[in-house]
């Protein structure tokens, strides 16, 4: 069997995206790891199928795989890279496509060379929460924001042993049984807050990670007074910008607006 893809990237997070509203693609575990695999597949983070919506409320249904295999709820630089690829299918209109996730619905629009998400609410905060590591106590912040994040300032984002400690509190008990994308960022007042992402389903440092970057947004509002929009730049170098409206607690109406470029197409065996 041969698969038509297009490589496409999101602030450096690459994805293998494929399908269409006329067929429906079925891919093993097995599979997806071949295809992200960077010496011996095509390469990436991770892999977006686009297929049927089950309703005709929106324009299509985005699957998303980590390059482990496993299936994501969301992914934020993915979905404006199947916003890109949706609409040069012909889907959604003026610009504007709506699509189906395991996290919820999704509505992107197309703007200025940019791809903006209205995001689904956050939920499940659990901020200023007190974890033992290895190296001694320390402060993080919990919310979901499609999936589950963990966020931690920090002094340095370049001094930080990513690998060692992103590992650490991505299967921390605290977050069990489904664990959690863990980010390191930095407040910096003379320009957008500095963020390096370790994601589940990676289990690895990636370029960026779009639902981390709304996590980590809303975190240095809460915690850090940072005021709306927040841009935010990502291991890539590329800056994110993430919206939002604050009712008391409440987070409402989200938005990410970044990046996504094709890399190239092309078929596989598999």
């Amino acid at each position: 069997m041969k698969l038509s893809f297009t490589k496409m990237q999101g602030a450096g997070n690459d994805f293998i995206v494929a399908g269409g509203l006329s067929e429906t693609i079925s891919l093993s575990d097995e599979q997806i790891r071949a295809l992200c695999h960077r010496r011996f597949g095509v390469g990436a983070d991770g892999v977006l199928l686009l297929g049927p919506a089950s309703d005709g409320e929106v324009d299509a249904r985005m699957i998303y795989y980590n390059a482990d295999g496993s299936r994501g709820e969301m992914c934020g630089n993915g979905a404006r890279c199947f916003t890109a690829y949706a609409l040069g299918l012909g889907l959604g209109r003026e610009g504007r496509v709506r699509f189906e996730t395991d996290a919820g619905p999704i509505t992107a629009t197309a703007g200025g060379g940019e791809y903006t998400l209205e995001m689904t609410p956050p939920f499940d905060f659990r901020l200023r929460e007190t974890v033992q590591l290895a190296a001694g106590k320390s402060e993080v912040h919990y919310l979901n924001t499609g999936v589950p994040h963990v966020v931690k300032f920090v002094p340095d984002v370049d001094t930080v042993d990513i690998r060692r400690e992103g590992a650490e509190l991505r299967r921390h008990p605290a977050f069990a049984p489904k664990g959690a994308n863990v980010n390191f960022a930095r407040i910096n007042p003379d320009g957008p807050i500095l963020v390096r992402t370790y994601e589940r389903g990676v289990e690895d440092e990636t370029l960026a990670c779009g639902t981390g970057v709304t996590a980590t947004a809303i975190a240095a509002h809460m915690i850090h007074g940072v005021d709306t929009p927040v841009k935010l730049r990502v291991a890539g170098r590329a800056v994110l910008t993430v919206g939002f409206e604050r009712a008391g607690e409440e987070i409402r109406n989200v938005t990410l607006t970044g990046p996504a470029e094709t890399v190239f197409t092309g078929q596989v065996e598999l």
